[in-house]
């Protein structure tokens, strides 16, 4: 059983952490100010990566326009929006956990901003 729950905690954690980088990006580029939209935002962006990524050779590319995609869905704005929400949520994420893992050493990810 510990093991499992050191997996939840993991899990958990790492999606808190992706969900405060979309938080960072979406109150910066759109205003919204709503933690819990972004945590749940992060979870449909994970599962829109997971169902697409596989696909052969275009894999990374339409999973990356499905998690952006999802971006545009919960949040305001046009696609152009959306992508910028992304990249200001891939650089706030890659912050966070630079903080976290160099400077605190938690060795956590961020679930929920591809390629953090």
């Amino acid at each position: 059983m510990a093991p499992f729950t050191g997996s939840l905690v993991a899990f958990l954690v790492a999606l808190l952490v992706g969900g405060l980088a979309i938080f960072i990006s979406a109150k910066l580029v759109v205003g919204v100010d709503d933690y819990s939209h972004a945590v749940i935002t992060g979870l449909l962006g994970a599962v829109a990566w997971a169902l697409t990524s596989w696909i052969p050779l275009l894999g990374p590319i339409v999973a990356l326009i499905a998690w952006v995609w999802v971006i545009k869905w919960r949040y305001p704005g046009d696609w152009g929006t959306a992508a910028v929400i992304g990249l200001v949520a891939w650089l706030a994420a890659l912050g966070i956990l630079f903080v976290l893992n160099s400077v605190l050493g938690l060795g956590v990810g961020a679930f929920g901003v591809p390629g953090a």
